[in-house]
């Protein structure tokens, strides 16, 4: 199978190109300087070059609280470059999985989000990413939606990260404990995106690693258990660390469908978290 990757240095188009090359198949990973997405007819040219059996879409823009001041860029990466690869992918008769995100809800109530129920985003990157969704399912039938959280991966920026490093320099860290959801490590979640690829059940999903639920406060304790560091982990309300773009209290999600379908769900996001850590901190 033929597969065209965007976003190859970001977290997640990383992991999945390397899935997809070690089940033998031939991949294609491209990024802004070799497909800029908000070039359409470059979309086009590349797509039709290549002539893949499935796109998966990667490449996004995800600096949350900058979008609230970038709003026009960040529509034109995360919709209309969307909607120049549902295009292409129309015409060249590909598959298309589309990563999309918990954002795209209000955040509301305490019951996990499923893959039906109503959209209402709360901010400009939630909005955008839904607007992705919305040129997807317009120009597609063949197409996987595929809406994760709390991610983290070997490329770039993550929470992870960040604790890590605030711990090490300050030995100390204030963490919100009035937002919930689940963790999800880009190395797991690659190999359910190419048993994806590999599929023909299209529609809707929910994919965060396995375990329950827990806090952004919870999160940090796991992190520096799994790290072996004694630092402290204060938890504080969300109202303490105000912030341009709001962000969900509610980010649970219901990854009931996968099993629905026979998709071998994600790990345990402790054990993902352990994993992780032993790599990064090596």
């Amino acid at each position: 199978m033929k597969v065209l990757v965007t976003g190859v240095k970001g977290q997640l188009g990383y992991d999945v190109v390397n899935e997809l090359e070690k089940r033998g198949h031939d991949v294609f990973g491209t990024d802004v300087h070799n497909m800029d997405i908000t070039d359409g007819a470059a979309v086009e040219q590349t797509i039709k070059a290549y002539m893949p059996d499935m796109v998966i879409h990667c490449a996004a823009y995800t600096a949350v609280d900058n979008a609230e001041d970038n709003i026009e860029l960040c529509r034109k990466i995360n919709k209309d470059g969307t909607e120049n690869i549902a295009r292409a992918c129309r015409e060249t008769d590909a598959a298309m999985i589309y990563i999309s995100t918990d954002y795209v809800f209000d955040g509301q109530g305490e019951r996990p989000w499923k893959p039906e129920d109503r959209t209402d985003p709360l901010n400009v990157y939630g909005l955008t990413k839904y607007e992705g969704e919305q040129a997807v399912q317009k120009y597609l039938d063949k197409f996987f939606i595929v809406r994760i959280a709390w991610v983290f991966g070997v490329n770039g920026k993550n929470f992870i990260k960040t604790m890590l490093r605030l711990g090490k320099e300050r030995g100390a860290v204030s963490v919100v404990n009035d937002q919930f959801g689940t963790p999800t490590y880009t190395y797991d979640l690659a190999r359910l995106l190419a048993d994806m690829a590999e599929s023909d059940k299209y529609g809707i999903y929910h994919a965060t690693n396995e375990g329950g639920f827990c806090s952004w406060y919870e999160f940090a304790c796991e992190i520096f258990r799994a790290a072996g560091m004694d630092v402290s982990v204060t938890p504080v309300s969300s109202g303490e660390f105000p912030a341009k773009a709001k962000r969900p209290e509610n980010s649970r999600m219901s990854k009931e469908k996968l099993s629905e379908q026979g998709f071998e769900r994600l790990p345990d996001w402790k054990d993902a978290v352990k994993r992780y850590v032993d790599i990064i901190e090596k």
